[in-house]
């Protein structure tokens, strides 16, 4: 069947589903494979379940059923197909990537833009070869603008979800050491991550650009063309974390001048920021207007996620009063930048993602507070290939000289980056399991602590007894 005819169908029947469990009466199911499955094996099941059609891959399969649609590869047709119904719409639709950073920046600009349009956003982390396409088949009629997260481990990754996608906007929020068993190196993340300017170059999108970062700047300026920099609309913070930019970048924007700046007011326990648009009427001292918004975000690294869904906003039209009460009232969940007190012990959760980037960003964040009895319970930082050994070293040597009471750390890497680093703070364990045990037996109570680690490591296990 070719593309066309199957969006005729989907336009009677618009609700796609990829989970044989889940099938809604009507729906359409696409067979895909996985490393241990074959979404083929169920097609029959589904249309019992209440699937219109199943779009299966195999022959066999097809012959079973009128209902059954047979295709070449069925994730080739789902991109196909969510490419096709993202045309059709033809709304703006913002592109957002980077290491760090891309599901609170997401989150924050959706309730930025939802203050005026009616915004449909990625879900949860449904943000790759499988996800873009899902995400882009739930929008409806109605929608006026979409957000796409987009994540990436390998070569490439980006490119392909671009093309399905067809960002009008794009924004990387940043470039770290994530994924380098796919990437094969910082410079492999940095050029996977530019390829979402590379499509915006060749077909006159526009870049919202954090011209803080020198690291973006310089991708900017190779991957956007000559008319790179009238291509971005920067924002800017006062000051750039050194450990997560490697220079400090505000000083010297290199031709970019940013439409918003800011800076961070108070970064305990929860992050207060300020920001003005730099074209704001100017008040009678003679200065801009200052937005002073209190969130419920942790950590001050996150003033650049909020500058973004700022920058994003004003460029939309979206009055700086809404943005202000969005950005207040956004309320972070899913283990990221949280901050929790119990009856027990202080929190400050984030652990769903952690890479040598992000984990030295919460340290930044977290080791100059001056609460007492600080712990650091951290995760090890996963699919770092060859760089492992050397991430887990730097990161205990860190701790070793932090001003912290002791510091949890789970996982095999850090047993093997024990045998060369010393650190009498730490206490080792294998795995999140026997963390638990030592924590049943021997309670944390009245301290602050920072849990921190890969979404394998499952911290979340832990929360009940902290």
């Amino acid at each position: 069947m070719t593309i066309e005819a199957l969006y005729e169908l989907y336009r009677q029947h618009p609700v796609v589903t990829t989970d044989s469990r889940k099938c809604p009466s009507g729906s359409i199911f696409f067979a895909l494979k996985g490393e241990k499955f074959d979404g083929n094996d169920f097609a029959a099941q589904t249309l019992a379940s209440g699937c219109a059609y199943a779009v299966v891959d195999r022959p066999d399969v097809a012959a079973a059923d009128a209902r059954m649609i047979l295709v070449d590869d069925t994730l080739r047709a789902l991109q196909q197909l969510a490419a096709r119904h993202r045309r059709q719409l033809g709304i703006p639709v913002v592109g957002i990537t980077g290491t760090n950073g891309k599901t609170t920046t997401k989150e924050l600009t959706a309730a930025v833009l939802s203050k005026r349009y009616k915004v449909y956003y990625t879900q949860g982390n449904l943000n790759n070869q499988i996800g873009v396409p899902l995400t882009l088949l739930s929008l409806q009629a109605d929608c006026e603008l979409a957000i796409v997260e987009m994540g990436a481990s390998h070569p490439g990754d980006i490119r392909e979800l671009v093309d399905i996608a067809q960002p009008d906007y794009g924004l990387i929020t940043n470039v770290g050491k994530a994924h380098l068993e796919g990437f094969g190196s910082f410079e492999g993340v940095m050029q996977t991550k530019a390829e979402l300017y590379d499509y915006l170059r060749e077909h006159g999108g526009r870049a919202f650009i954090n011209a803080g970062n020198s690291w973006l700047r310089q991708l900017a300026g190779k991957h956007l063309g000559p008319q790179g920099v009238a291509r971005c609309i920067a924002y800017a913070g006062e000051t750039t974390a050194v450990a997560s930019d490697g220079a400090q970048g505000a000083g010297a924007l290199e031709g970019f001048e940013p439409k918003v700046t800011g800076r961070v007011l108070q970064s305990e326990p929860r992050l207060r920021l300020a920001w003005n648009r730099m074209n704001d009427a100017k008040g009678q001292e003679g200065s801009p207007r200052v937005h002073d918004v209190q969130t419920q975000l942790i950590g001050a690294y996150n003033l650049e996620n909020a500058l973004a869904a700022v920058c994003v906003g004003l460029h939309f039209g979206v009055p700086a009063d809404d943005i202000d009460a969005a950005i207040a009232g956004y309320q972070p969940s899913n283990n990221r930048s949280q901050w929790q007190q119990t009856d027990r012990n202080i929190l400050i959760i984030d652990a769903y993602n952690a890479n040598p980037t992000s984990m030295n960003a919460a340290l930044d964040n977290f080791l100059p507070s001056e609460r007492p009895h600080k712990v650091v319970i951290l995760g090890a930082m996963r699919e770092l290939g060859a760089y492992s050994e050397e991430e887990h070293e730097q990161l205990l040597r860190r701790l070793a000289a932090a001003d912290i009471d002791q510091a949890w750390l789970i996982g095999p890497e850090f047993a093997r980056a024990a045998e060369k680093v010393a650190c009498p703070k730490a206490l080792l364990f294998a795995d999140t399991e026997s963390c638990l045990a030592h924590l049943q037996a021997r309670p944390l109570k009245g301290c602050t602590v920072l849990l921190k680690g890969s979404r394998s490591n499952r911290l979340e296990t832990l929360l009940p007894l902290l």
